[in-house]
C-alpha cells in the first residue's frame, strides 16, 4: 500500500462519520423548523410574516449541515437569520454548540453574544407571546450560556482524551527505553564482573608463569607445583569466562533471571582471596579489625569490599610484584566499613614484562563503590600506593 492510498484509507472513516452527522443535523433541524412553523401558524401568524418565517426556516435548514465543515461562517449566517425569524432559532442555537465544541472559547463566546443580540432584535420587532420580554431574554441568555458551556466541556474532554492517549503512547515508548537502558546497565555490570574476576585470576597465572620463565633452575617439585597451579588456574579462568558468556547469552535471550543462582563473593571470602595471592608468591598481610557486634555486614557492602581488595591485589601484582601488600579491614555497624590497601612503589623498572590491563579498573571500582553508597580514594604518597574505600554499614 503506497502512502497516498494509506492516508485515503485512514480518512474514509472520518468522512463517513461527517456524512452521517450531516444527515442527522439535517433531519433534526428540519424537524425543529417544522415544529416552529407549525407553532407560529397555530398562533395565527399568516401573510407576509409567515412567508418570511418559511423562507428563513428553509434557508436555516439547508445551511445547517454545513456546520460540520464551516462552523463559524455558517453560525454567523444562521445568527443573522435568527434576527429576522424565530424559525431560524433552532439552527442558530445548534450552531453555537458546534462552534463551542470545535473552536476556542473566545470565538464561541463571540458567536453566543451575537446570537443573544440577534434574539434581542427579533424580540423587539416580534415580541414573544405568553411571556414578558425580560423573562424571554433571560431564558435565551441562559440557553446560550448552557450551550457554550456544554460545548467547551466537550472540547476539553476530547482534548483530555487525546492528551491521555498521547501520554500512554509516550509512557509505552519510555518504558521500552527504560528496559533497554536497564539491559545496557546490566551488560556493563557483567563486563565489570568479568574484569574483576578474570583480571585477578589471570594476574595470578602471570605470576606463576613468570616464575617458570625466570627461575628455570628452581627445584623440580616447585616447578611442578607452579605448573599445576597454572593448569588449575587456566581451567578455573575458563570456567569463570564460560559463566560470564552464559550470563550474556541469558540476557540476549530476554531472560531476566540473571545470575541469581550464582554465588557472589562477600566479606568472609577476603581471607581466601588473600590466601590465593600468597600461594602465588605475593607477600600479603591481612588485618581484620571488623567489630561486627552481632550485626552482619550487608551482602552488597561485603561484595563491594571484596572487589576493592581484589582490585588492590591485582594492581599490586601488576605494578609492584616484589613488594609487600598490607590489607586492613576495619569498622563497625553505624560507622561504616573501611578497606585500606597499601603497597610500596618499585624504585626502578619492574623485572619482566608488565601484565596487560585496560587501565580502567579503578574507574569501574570507583563507580561500583559509589553505587553501594560509599566513596573510594587512591593516591601515591610517601613512596607507596594507597587505596582506601569507605562503605556504609547501617547500625
Amino acid at each position: 500500500m503506497d502512502e497516498e492510498t494509506y492516508f485515503e484509507a485512514d480518512a474514509d472513516p472520518w468522512r463517513r462519520r461527517r456524512r452521517a452527522g450531516a444527515v442527522l443535523v439535517f433531519a433534526v433541524v428540519g424537524a425543529l423548523v417544522a415544529v416552529t412553523l407549525w407553532a407560529r401558524h397555530g398562533t395565527g401568524a399568516a401573510g407576509g410574516r409567515f412567508a418570511l418565517d418559511v423562507a428563513a426556516g428553509v434557508a436555516a435548514w439547508l445551511l445547517s449541515p454545513l456546520l460540520l465543515w464551516r462552523p463559524v461562517a455558517v453560525a454567523v449566517a444562521l445568527t443573522a437569520l435568527a434576527a429576522v425569524s424565530p424559525a431560524a432559532t433552532p439552527a442558530a442555537t445548534l450552531a453555537v454548540l458546534q462552534v463551542a465544541q470545535r473552536r476556542p472559547f473566545r470565538v464561541a463566546a463571540a458567536i453566543g453574544a451575537a446570537g443573544i443580540a440577534a434574539h434581542v432584535a427579533q424580540g423587539l420587532w416580534r415580541p414573544p407571546g405568553g411571556i414578558s420580554f425580560g423573562w424571554w431574554l433571560l431564558l435565551i441568555t441562559a440557553g446560550y450560556g448552557a450551550l457554550i458551556g456544554w460545548g467547551a466541556l466537550a472540547q476539553a474532554r476530547r482534548a483530555l482524551l487525546i492528551s491521555l492517549a498521547e501520554r500512554a503512547r509516550r509512557a509505552e515508548a519510555e518504558q521500552g527505553r527504560r528496559v533497554a537502558e536497564a539491559r545496557m546497565m546490566e551488560r556493563t555490570r557483567i563486563a565489570r564482573e568479568m574484569h574483576d574476576v578474570l583480571a585477578h585470576r589471570l594476574s595470578l597465572l602471570a605470576t606463576y608463569a613468570g616464575a617458570l620463565e625466570y627461575r628455570p633452575d628452581a627445584p623440580p617439585e616447585k616447578l611442578s607445583r607452579a605448573a599445576g597451579v597454572v593448569r588449575a588456574g587456566v581451567h578455573q579462568a575458563l570456567e569463570e569466562l564460560r559463566e560470564v558468556i552464559l550470563l550474556l547469552r541469558t540476557y540476549d535471550s530476554g531472560d531476566e533471571a540473571g545470575d541469581e543462582g550464582r554465588p557472589q563473593p562477600v566479606l568472609d571470602d577476603v581471607p581466601r582471596l588473600v590466601a590465593e595471592s600468597r600461594d602465588a608468591g605475593a607477600a600479603v598481610e591481612l588485618r581484620d579489625e571488623v567489630a561486627a557486634g552481632g550485626a552482619a555486614v550487608p551482602a552488597s557492602v561485603g561484595r563491594a569490599a571484596y572487589r576493592v581488595v581484589q582490585e588492590g591485589l591485582t594492581n599490586a601484582r601488576k605494578h609492584a610484584a616484589d613488594h609487600r601488600v598490607r590489607v586492613v579491614l576495619a569498622g563497625r555497624p553505624g560507622t561504616g566499613l573501611v578497606v585500606d590497601i597499601r603497597n610500596a612503589l618499585p624504585a626502578g623498572p619492574a623485572a619482566g614484562p608488565a601484565a596487560p590491563g585496560s587501565g580502567t579498573g579503578l574507574v569501574g571500582l570507583t563507580e561500583r563503590v559509589r553505587l553501594a553508597g560509599g566513596r573510594l580514594d587512591h593516591e601515591t604518597a610517601a613512596g607507596e600506593f594507597r587505596l582506601r574505600a569507605w562503605l556504609p554499614w547501617p547500625a
